[in-house]
């Protein structure tokens, strides 16, 4: 999808806001270690390194415009470029035993949080090539002069495994929640898309009624002017014949507009408000021909039944969860509507195999498939987690769960307030 290959690209202006921070950052620790505290380090080659830094950056800013995305290997490059000045940094200054190693992480946890995982597992194999070179640093920590580190190999070796252990950890989970995040936008665009197609379809008997009325009198004025061209030349030879066709076409094309015309003053309002026994049938309605048995069963009759307005978020959404439903089945699938003053639930069961244990509980997350089977190839689970979208958006609260033995398959619980099924939007 393009969706997900632009949420990849970085914006250039990004890096290079953060690389200006890590550069006035490096020159401060520079300079207070330095000049304040008076340690004693490689100043000329550490001042090469941030000066590299700033004028690669300089160069980047200057070059390209701010709102450059930049394509993944190039962010790579990027990134690569911070990690190996930092890590050269950090060589002269101690390696392994300076208290800002840990700032060698950063790159690695950008790349995974916003670039392809190739990308980020060789930038992660990078940053473990350079902490590791760390430990072998001949170079001592900038501190006083009588300071004896006793340590030794045993501290080098655990800070190096600590350092290894939360670029590792933040990287994995920074990977995790973008890639969440990335997932439910792109779910999220998909949903809005669908209920847009099914707003869309749903004002289509209007837009006919609509142009219905604006048709008429253009056609009022041609079948005026026909009657009259009939009445001069009708008995005409050559031109009576043509004048009486297109008198009957007119009053063919004025039928179709009044039976479109009486269709929205007589019946918009049962276009517009539906009773529930009434949108459970235009629900069921499509799926009648799938070749099983499917029954509907009305527990608390018809009498009193919420009267609510077309929601095409229902229509799609309830349609979703009953054609999975009857793919999944083996003979039949069961609907069964009840209602009271204060909840309207629909409860659909099936006898297929029901769902799978270890997936029950990320039913309706995002390209989750919602079930196994040998002989049917699985989805994506974006259907379903659409249609729990949209019905949520109804305020409807739904249970996904399997059918107690020794009864086999699955069962899914739309409940509602009342009050919801009966509201009307102005």
């Amino acid at each position: 999808m393009y969706f997900a290959t632009s949420s990849r690209r970085l914006r250039l202006e990004t890096l290079v806001r953060l690389r200006w921070l890590a550069v006035a950052g490096q020159t401060v620790t520079v300079v207070i270690v330095s000049l304040v505290l008076q340690f004693p380090m490689p100043l000329p080659e550490i001042a090469a390194l941030i000066g590299a830094l700033a004028i690669v950056n300089f160069a980047l800013q200057v070059i390209f415009p701010a709102t450059q995305r930049l394509e993944p290997i190039w962010t790579f490059a990027v990134l690569a470029l911070d990690l190996l000045q930092m890590g050269a940094l950090l060589f002269l200054t101690g390696g392994l035993s300076n208290p800002f190693a840990p700032l060698i992480c950063v790159p690695v946890i950008i790349t995974f949080a916003s670039q392809p995982l190739r990308h980020a597992m060789a930038l992660m194999a990078l940053a473990l090539i350079s902490i590791t070179a760390l430990g072998f640093s001949p170079y001592p920590l900038p501190w006083y002069a009588d300071y004896i580190d006793r340590g030794g190999p045993v501290m080098l070796v655990a800070i190096w495994c600590s350092i290894v252990s939360m670029t590792t950890f933040a990287a994995f989970y920074a990977y995790r929640v973008s890639r969440e995040a990335t997932l439910l936008a792109e779910a999220l665009a998909a949903t809005e898309l669908v209920l847009q197609k099914e707003k869309h379809l749903s004002q289509l008997d209007g837009l006919a009624a609509a142009a219905a009325h604006e048709l008429g009198t253009p056609l009022a004025t041609i079948s005026v002017v026909i009657k009259e061209m009939q009445r001069e030349l009708g008995k005409d030879p050559q031109y009576g014949e043509d004048i009486q066709l297109l008198r009957s076409q007119s009053e063919r094309c004025r039928d179709i507009l009044k039976r479109l015309t009486t269709l929205n003053a007589e019946n918009e309002e049962h276009m517009r408000r539906l009773p529930l026994s009434s949108l459970i049938e235009e629900v069921i309605a499509p799926h009648r021909d799938f070749g099983l048995k499917l029954t509907v069963v009305e527990k608390s009759g018809r009498m009193g039944e919420p009267i609510g307005e077309r929601n095409p978020g229902i229509l799609y959404g309830l349609g979703n969860l009953i054609e999975n439903a009857l793919d999944y089945a083996r003979t039949e699938v069961v609907v069964t509507v009840e209602h009271d003053n204060r909840t309207v639930t629909l409860t659909i069961e099936d006898d297929g195999e029901g769902f799978a244990p270890d997936i029950l509980l990320k039913i309706g997350e995002p390209y989750v498939t919602s079930r196994r089977s040998e002989d049917r190839a699985g989805g994506l689970g974006l259907g379903l987690f659409i249609a729990k979208t949209l019905l949520e958006r109804s305020g409807a609260v739904l249970v996904f769960e399997n059918r107690i033995a020794p009864e086999r398959g699955a069962r899914i619980i739309v409940r509602w307030p009342r009050r919801e099924m009966e509201a009307v939007r102005n």
